[in-house]
């Protein structure tokens, strides 16, 4: 565990610092603030300037005091369509159950203008911690999240710089050991099939890592399809069929999720392609649908619901290291062959 300094180092921002950073009274700010009275355009835009840069967020609790917090943790994610989400949200419901905080769930669908008007609306109500899944934020949203006051959780990926505390895996240390997994089971021809990078950062750092992982062994990537859109067993199927019809030579497909690589599995069932002999297959996450499949496919199970339960245990108060924020908790994915990798 690693410290980046205790949470109540960390204090709310209030109408007075935005007056500061503005050179305008607090009562003229908090007109601009409540869209209310007569302020002069020029006015008007160097307080919301000043509030964006900060990170400060107006209280919406009207009459409180600003020290005043709910009972309800944010919970931010990119998706509900992605079965990975669904499962974190279990684990952080369960671990709150008992400690009389309750999870509001906002979705940003991979976009980051999106996480910043979520991020504004659940601060403005004054929650008691927030869960976010990520590293990456926009200025304005890392701002926002610095300056809360509150216990901030960024869950799923350790790769990069926490704002508070961290639970997650590292997406580059799983993409290094599938790949190693991969080499060592005698593949040599490897494909990469997943979605287009600029949103998904941890599919980017699966791949990174996963590269690197073949660069150690004196070998780049065949051949790569991406898509974008939501993760299908459809677009699992025409994504395996169109790289196979233009790199037919290919004996590794390495798919960035677990859903279209259960796509992929089907597509070579139904061909009759030997797999794993002739072509092997693995997918990422350990999603539960795998176990319905009629082979089960490779996969690296991703910690889901724990990530969920450790984030909750240190928005509650629970955790077992009793450090009050600064928190870095890095679980370890495990690699399950399953029945489309070869075997020694």
């Amino acid at each position: 565990m690693s410290s980046n300094g205790p949470a109540e180092s960390r204090r709310t921002l209030t109408l007075r610092d935005v007056s500061e950073a503005s050179g305008v009274s607090e009562m003229t700010v908090s007109r601009v603030l409540r869209n209310r009275g007569d302020v002069s355009d020029s006015t008007r835009e160097r307080v919301l300037e000043a509030a964006k840069r900060l990170g400060y967020v107006p209280n919406k609790i009207a009459g409180a005091l600003a020290s005043q917090r709910v009972n309800l943790v944010a919970v931010v994610i990119p998706s509900l369509s992605n079965l990975v989400f669904p499962e974190v949200l279990s684990g952080i419901s369960e671990e709150l159950e008992e400690s009389g905080l309750q999870p509001v769930f906002g979705v940003t669908n991979y976009s980051a203008e999106r996480e910043e008007a979520v991020l504004y609306e659940m601060l403005s109500w004054r929650p008691t911690g927030v869960i976010i899944a990520g590293l990456e934020h926009s200025d304005a949203a890392r701002a926002m999240l610095q300056n809360a006051g509150i216990p901030i959780v960024e869950i799923m990926d350790v790769d990069g710089t926490p704002v508070d505390s961290v639970v997650g895996i590292s997406h580059k240390r799983a993409g290094l050991e599938m790949a190693r997994a991969i080499i060592g089971a005698g593949y040599r021809r490897i494909g990469f099939l997943g979605t287009k990078m600029p949103h998904d950062h941890r599919a980017r750092k699966r791949l990174e890592g996963f590269e690197a992982g073949l660069a150690e062994a004196g070998i780049e990537l065949a051949d790569s399809e991406f898509y974008s859109g939501g993760s299908a067993l459809l677009k699992g199927r025409e994504m395996t069929e169109a790289i196979l019809k233009r790199s037919p030579d290919l004996d590794f497909l390495y798919y960035s999720n677990d859903m279209i690589g259960a796509g992929g599995l089907l597509y070579c069932l139904d061909k009759g392609i030997d797999v794993p002999g002739k072509l092997g297959l693995a997918g990422f996450n350990g999603v539960d649908l795998l176990d319905g499949l009629p082979r089960k496919l490779a996969t690296m199970d991703a910690c889901r619901r724990e990530i969920g339960r450790r984030a909750a245990q240190i928005i509650s108060g629970h955790s077992d290291a009793g450090l009050i924020g600064g928190e870095h908790v890095e679980l370890t994915p495990v690699l399950e062959p399953g029945d489309t990798i070869r075997q020694g």
